[in-house]
């Protein structure tokens, strides 16, 4: 019998290679899949008709949720936080929110016993415990944005791409015979056409268009902005300011509408404090030793976790470059060979 004859599960389909591979791999596991596609923006048209056409060449039902109305909550997240003078990480919001959120809602109502998606991170069933892991790509992780779903949540949750490169995946898309595997893959967010995030921003909030100074640390104008929402911690280019040197911005202040330049040394930071904090374990009675990443692409440092309450406190052995106020801070430890995802907390104040 196969692992998962007669187990219903809810894929969350968007079309695209990997979400397409996941349920293929499902459906060959056994599992009674159904496929669910998310409408979030305007331009959703294509990406639906690519999912109804992996949803037909499998055989499977695919549902269609209209989530525009529930959407809104993501879009004006994104923009409160540039209004703060922060980066957001809106695909982490969502993905508390509305995949793992909404969609297991759904699911549970269709009578689905699991929720999949075509993440590439790892779900690992030891004992009575169930953990998420980094996947085996590390290269590919995306555990880091799942860092704030519901533990609860956890033991209900597949996620098949976890232990493929993506070469084996697109593989397997051609052998399967799903027609996905020549899409490129994108790295834009999913409501920002074209990536320009900027226009986005200045349709929805037109209050954040004006103009400003740029700064040094003891306050000397070096130029003027035309919004502190086109700036984020660590960025060194596009700032039109020559100083013989690299400059990099050091800090975005909302409230006098400044954005403070500075040497590589003056974006050095060596700890900050996490709010909003989010374990997928038991909460830490005591400060502990974890690999801590502070952004998607980040490879992830040594440092002391300190839990307090919702918040934590953070110290690197070292200086670390560009801890920016309103990106996550994801937690691992070490487990054997694996390396598991215990929890993390949103980049509030940066200290040292």
């Amino acid at each position: 019998m196969k692992p998962g004859h007669g187990k219903k599960v809810l894929i969350a389909l968007s079309g695209g290679v990997d979400s397409s591979t996941a349920t293929a791999l499902l459906c060959r596991e056994g599992f009674e899949c159904a496929g669910v596609f998310m409408i979030t923006n305007e331009s959703a048209c294509h990406a639906q008709a690519d999912a109804e056409a992996v949803a037909g060449k499998l055989g499977i039902k695919l549902h269609v949720l209209d989530l525009r109305g529930d959407f809104e909550q993501i879009l004006d997240y994104f923009c409160n936080e540039y209004k703060r003078g922060r980066t957001p990480n809106p695909c982490v919001f969502c993905n508390r929110l509305i995949k793992f959120g909404k969609l297991w809602d759904f699911a549970q109502r269709q009578g689905a016993e699991f929720l999949a998606t075509g993440h590439y991170a790892r779900i690992c069933r030891h004992d009575r415990s169930v953990g998420l892991y980094e996947a085996v790509n590390a290269a590919k992780d995306q555990s880091y944005v799942l860092t704030m779903i519901d533990k609860d949540v956890l033991p209900n949750i597949l996620l098949p791409m976890g232990d493929y490169s993506k070469e084996q995946t697109r593989q397997m898309a051609a052998e399967f015979g799903l027609g996905t595997e020549h899409q490129e893959e994108s790295q834009e967010i999913c409501f920002i056409p074209e990536d320009d995030y900027v226009a986005v921003l200045e349709q929805r909030c037109p209050e954040l268009v004006r103009k400003g100074n740029i700064v040094d640390r003891a306050g000397k104008i070096l130029g003027e902005h035309n919004g502190v929402h086109r700036y984020t911690i660590g960025q060194r280019r596009g700032l039109r300011i020559a100083m013989g040197i690299p400059y990099y911005v050091t800090g975005i202040d909302a409230g006098s509408n400044t954005v403070t330049l500075g040497p590589k040394e003056e974006v050095m930071s060596t700890q900050f404090r996490a709010a909003g904090v989010n374990w997928l374990v038991e909460e830490p009675a005591s400060p502990f030793r974890a690999k801590v990443r502070i952004r998607y692409n980040d490879k992830g440092a040594s440092a002391t976790v300190i839990p307090q309450n919702n918040a934590a406190t953070v110290e690197f052995g070292g200086p670390t470059s560009a801890i920016t106020p309103g990106q996550l801070a994801a937690f691992y430890i070490q487990e054997e060979s694996r390396s598991r995802l215990i929890g993390g907390g949103w980049i509030d104040n940066v200290m040292g």
